[in-house]
């Protein structure tokens, strides 16, 4: 399936939001994301199916000062 992640276009074998995260290898990091510009909870994941075309945003959190 063809996907946008990051404004990046990316070729994605998943059903699942939860899914196309492990393959882009964030399957346990802590993030944020959301699909099509809504956010998505960590819970909904895995419920949250895709289809070709769907933009996602991963965005994870920095340390510092």
């Amino acid at each position: 399936m063809k996907l946008v992640v990051n404004g990046e276009p990316q070729e994605v074998r998943a059903a699942t939001l939860a899914e196309a995260l492990q393959s882009l290898a964030f399957g346990e990091a802590k993030i944020a994301t959301a699909l099509n510009g809504e956010f998505v909870p960590a819970r909904a994941r895995e419920a949250t199916r895709l289809k070709d075309g769907d933009r996602i945003e991963i965005l994870a959190p920095r340390q510092g000062g």
